[in-house]
C-alpha cells in the first residue's frame, strides 16, 4: 500500500493511502476509519442517488414513510397531485424532527415542539397563533419550508439525492439500465411491496456487504456450502462444485449484475436438456422469477427481443446498485418443497462506521395471483429475509471483517485484495453494454465497485 500509517483522512486527496489503484488493494482500515466515514457522508451519500423505498408503500395522497439518506432522516410523501417529495425531517425552527412515526397518512406534518406545520411537499404552512406571526418578520414563509432532495422514480423505486445539479438517475444507472429494466420494468403494472420492509442492525461497516453485492460469486462455493450440499443451490444431484461460480458478470458505473446461465436454473427444478430449446420455449417452461405464464405476453411489450433472449439464456439474478443496494431475483425452494421465486432488495444503511441498518424489501408483480404472492413471501422470508438462509451466512462474515479492521497490526498491514481478474470477456453476440466478464466469477466487478467508490470520493 502507499502508506501504512494511521493518519487522518483529512481530504479526498488522501484516499490513495487506503486504496492502492495499481496493486488493486484496499487497506482493512477502510472498514472502520471514522474520518473516512465522515467523508463518505459528504461525497457519496450526500451526492449520489439513494434508494428510499417503493412507490407502492405510499399509494394514497398524504401517505408517507420516514427513511435514511446516510445519517440524515427524510420524509418520503405523496401529495394530492400524486407527486412524491423527499423532505429533510428537520424542523426549520429548532431542529426538532417533524415526523416521529415511521409511516402514516397526513396532509399536514406538524412539529410537536412549537407547532410549525408543513405540507407533504415540504412547504411551510405556518406556526400557531397566525395573527402573531410566530415565525417572525425576517424570513418569508416561502423560505421556511423543509429542505428538499431531488427525486426520481425508476421501476417504482424511489431515489433521491441532495445534489440538485447531479446527473439524471438514468445517467447514474448508465449501461446497467439495460439489465435493470429486465427486473423492474417488465410488466404493465410493475412490482409492489409484500408488506413493510424488514430491518435489523448489524455490527459492521456498510462497505462490507455493499462490495459483496457487487457480483461476488466466489463466496458461494464456501460460505453457502451447506446450501449446495442440501440442493438449495445448484443441481441437487450434483456435487456442489465450482460450476455454481460460472456466470456472466456485468458492471457499469459501479452497479453489478450476475447473469446466471439458464442451465443452472433448469437443473434446480427441471430434469431436461434445454440446449436445443428456443428462447420462447424456455420461457414457457420456466418463466423468469416472479413471472406467471399469463404475464409472459407483457414482456414483449416492455422489452426488446435481445432482453427477452437474455432472460431465457442467462438472466440477471443477483447483484447490486451502487453504492449500497443489493438485489436478488431468484428461483427459491418454498416451505412446501416446491419451487417458488423471491424478489428482494437490500439496503445497507450506515449508522456510523461500525454499524448498519439492514433493510429488506420483498416484492411481487402487482398482477400476480394472491396465492402466488403468499407463496413468494414465504419463500423470500425463508431465503433472503433478515433471518433467511442466505443472509444468515452472509451476515456472519461482515462483523468479523470490522473486528479485524480495528486491530492495530491488521489495520496497518493487511489489505483486501482484488487481484484475481478475468479481464473483460464479452461472449460473442452478447446484447448488453457495460464491462462483461464471463467465466468463473472472480474479483472484477467488486474491484470496479471500489474504482467507482474512489471516483466519487475524490470528486
Amino acid at each position: 500500500m502507499a502508506s501504512t500509517s494511521d493518519s487522518v483522512i483529512a481530504s479526498s486527496g488522501q484516499l490513495d493511502e487506503l486504496i492502492n489503484m495499481d496493486r488493486k488493494e484496499v487497506s482493512l482500515r477502510a472498514l472502520s476509519d471514522k474520518s473516512l466515514y465522515e467523508l463518505e457522508l459528504e461525497q457519496l451519500f450526500g451526492k449520489a442517488w439513494n434508494l428510499l423505498g417503493h412507490e407502492s408503500e405510499i399509494p394514497n395522497a398524504g401517505d408517507y414513510v420516514v427513511r435514511p439518506i446516510g445519517e440524515d432522516q427524510v420524509i418520503v410523501a405523496r401529495d394530492r397531485d400524486d407527486n412524491i417529495y423527499v423532505s429533510l425531517n428537520v424542523c426549520e425552527h429548532r431542529g426538532m424532527r417533524v415526523a416521529l412515526a415511521e409511516q402514516g397518512n397526513s396532509l399536514v406534518h406538524r412539529c410537536i415542539y412549537h407547532g410549525w406545520a408543513y405540507k407533504p411537499n415540504g412547504d411551510f404552512i405556518g406556526a400557531p397563533v397566525p395573527r402573531a406571526k410566530m415565525h417572525g418578520d425576517i424570513c418569508e414563509k416561502a423560505e421556511l419550508g423543509l429542505k428538499q432532495a431531488k427525486v426520481a422514480l425508476y421501476g417504482g423505486l424511489i431515489f433521491a439525492t441532495w445534489d440538485q445539479d447531479s446527473p439524471s438517475l438514468e445517467e447514474f444507472l448508465g449501461d446497467a439500465k439495460f439489465y435493470f429494466d429486465m427486473l423492474f420494468n417488465r410488466t404493465d403494472k410493475g412490482l409492489e411491496v409484500l408488506g413493510p420492509p424488514q430491518r435489523a442492525r448489524v455490527h459492521t461497516n456498510w462497505k462490507a456487504p455493499a462490495e459483496q453485492s457487487a457480483g461476488d460469486g466466489f463466496h458461494t462455493l464456501t460460505l453457502h456450502r451447506s446450501m449446495l450440499e442440501l440442493g438449495v443451490l445448484g443441481d441437487p444431484d450434483g456435487d456442489g462444485s465450482e460450476a455454481t461460480m460460472e456466470g456472466i458478470n456485468v458492471c457499469a458505473n459501479g452497479h453489478a449484475l450476475r447473469c446466471i446461465p439458464a442451465e443452472q436454473s433448469f437443473a434446480m427444478v427441471k430434469d431436461m436438456d434445454i440446449s436445443k430449446m428456443g428462447y420462447e420455449e424456455r420461457l414457457a417452461i420456466l418463466p423468469p422469477p416472479g413471472i406467471t405464464p399469463e404475464l409472459l405476453v407483457e414482456l414483449k411489450k416492455h422489452m426488446s427481443e435481445d432482453q427477452i433472449r437474455l432472460l431465457a439464456e442467462a438472466p440477471p439474478q443477483v447483484g447490486g446498485m451502487f453504492p449500497n443496494i443489493g438485489f436478488l431475483f431468484l428461483y427459491a425452494p418454498a416451505p412446501d418443497g416446491t419451487m417458488s421465486s423471491c424478489l428482494a432488495l437490500h439496503l445497507f444503511s450506515p449508522k456510523g462506521p461500525e454499524e448498519i441498518e439492514f433493510w429488506t424489501w420483498l416484492f411481487a408483480e402487482k398482477d400476480a395471483p394472491a396465492e402466488m404472492k403468499e407463496k413468494m413471501l414465504r419463500s423470500s422470508v425463508n431465503a433472503v429475509g433478515t433471518t433467511g438462509l442466505y443472509e444468515q451466512d452472509d451476515a456472519e462474515t461482515w462483523p468479523h471483517m470490522l473486528k479485524s479492521s480495528k486491530g492495530v497490526h491488521a489495520r496497518r498491514n493487511v489489505t483486501m485484495k482484488y487481484q484475481a481478474l478475468l479481464g473483460e470477456n464479452k461472449p460473442e453476440g452478447w446484447p448488453g453494454g457495460g464491462k462483461v466478464f464471463a467465466g468463473l466469477g472472480k474479483d472484477d466487478t467488486q474491484w470496479e465497485w471500489w474504482c467507482e467508490y474512489h471516483k466519487w470520493m475524490t470528486r
